[in-house]
């Protein structure tokens, strides 16, 4: 930024000197005052048109930012749906694996022989008859 000439108090405060007849003032000295406020005030408009354009070149970054980041949103699923999804199949698929165990555990030894006695006694059928694979 430019260096700037008068504060509004400067300005307020300056005192012209008079001519020598009278209380008027002397036109070069009001004149080269006058130059120089003109010189602030184009400093001023520069920088204001300057911060104007930066302003409205970051606004328009920031709305575009702001549709990257809505489209983001729109086309990824949210997270804690993606994640209770992700439990949701780990857990029936942690069930499944503790029933086949289970299975196992109470019908081993008849499995292995091959038999379907475990079946007959207690009405159910064994992994084998059911369907499922170990």
């Amino acid at each position: 930024m430019q260096e700037i000439n008068f504060s509004t108090q400067d300005i307020l405060q300056k005192e012209f000197k008079e001519k020598r007849m009278g209380s008027a003032y002397d036109p070069t000295d009001v004149d080269s005052f006058l130059d120089l406020v003109i010189k602030d005030y184009e400093t001023f408009n520069r920088e204001v048109s300057q911060l104007r354009a930066e302003n409205e070149q970051l606004s328009g970054k920031v709305d575009d930012l702001t549709r990257q980041v809505s489209a983001a949103r729109q086309s990824t699923p949210s997270a804690p749906e993606t994640v209770s999804q992700a439990n949701n199949s780990v857990t029936n698929m942690d069930i499944l694996k503790r029933l086949s165990n289970l299975e196992r555990h109470v019908f081993g030894s008849q499995l292995d022989n091959g038999t379907n006695s475990a079946s007959q006694q207690t009405g159910f059928d064994t992994p084998s008859h059911s369907g499922w694979s170990n």
